[in-house]
């Protein structure tokens, strides 16, 4: 398999394992796609780790595979390719990239589909597919955009340039830089942290902020207050506020 779910301690850890450099190619996309879905209904993930291993991230598409397509083979292949990383997207949980060596195409833009990207410090981004003749395929004109603002998404799609992790971190495109030995390490730590939270109420902060960058101001606010009020129904929240009353704030055991 190319993909592998390890789970440990409420943390899956979506593994790429295709090497030497965890081209995505068709196979890979779909059992990405399966395993997604897996750790969505599994109750024993409640946070997920995307991850290559210690020395890539993922360098992108299977230029070969893609190469031997003509156009009716990619209609009929772009939906999946696209819900692939959807299903990693709606990932209902916490999710962090932990991005080692390259991140390019396909691989930025799975790293795009995470909430949270923690990168080495000899990480390269980008989506180089302007230098195939070709646009990103898997989210990257629209994730990207709504990332780091329209101006410089073009920068990066138009040249098809790679950013070193600096620049990344200076772009917003990551959201922290460590060195490459603590990636993993530091990942499965922000992961195990809010496996501990209040999963349903993690579940609305994600779905309320996902829902409103794609949505009017009154409907991310109506999308807010559901959820908001929701929220009083759960039992998370009662043992939230007993313990804040009682013993003050952060001391709360979830369920």
């Amino acid at each position: 398999m190319t993909v592998h779910l390890e789970v440990a301690e409420g943390v899956g850890t979506l593994r790429l394992d295709r090497p030497p450099m965890n081209a995505l190619d068709t196979a890979t996309q779909d059992r990405l796609k399966e395993l997604a879905e897996e750790a969505t209904a599994r109750a024993d993930v409640r946070a997920v780790v995307l991850y290559g291993g210690e020395k890539v991230f993922a360098a992108g598409a299977d230029i070969k595979e893609m190469q031997a397509m003509d156009h009716a083979a990619m209609v009929l292949r772009a939906r999946a390719l696209q819900d692939s990383f959807t299903a990693v997207a709606r990932i209902p949980k916490p999710v962090v990239a932990a991005v080692t060596g390259y991140a390019l195409g396909g691989g930025c833009e799975l790293a795009l589909c995470a909430d949270y990207r923690i990168a080495a410090d000899n990480a390269k981004l980008g989506q180089p597919e302007i230098l195939l003749g070709l646009i990103p395929g898997a989210g990257g004109t629209q994730r990207l955009a709504r990332l780091i603002g329209p101006s410089r998404a073009k920068d990066l799609i138009f040249t098809g340039r790679q950013v070193k992790a600096a620049e990344a971190l200076n772009l917003g495109l990551v959201d922290r830089v460590v060195p490459a030995a603590e990636v993993y390490e530091q990942a499965h730590a922000w992961a195990a942290r809010l496996a501990r939270g209040p999963a349903i109420a993690l579940r609305a902060a994600k779905e309320a902020v996902d829902t409103g960058l794609e949505t009017d101001l009154d409907t991310g606010l109506a999308v807010e207050r559901n959820w908001f009020a929701g929220l009083f129904a759960t039992e998370d929240r009662e043992r939230g506020m007993r313990s804040f009353v009682e013993e003050g704030p952060g001391k709360a055991k979830f369920i």
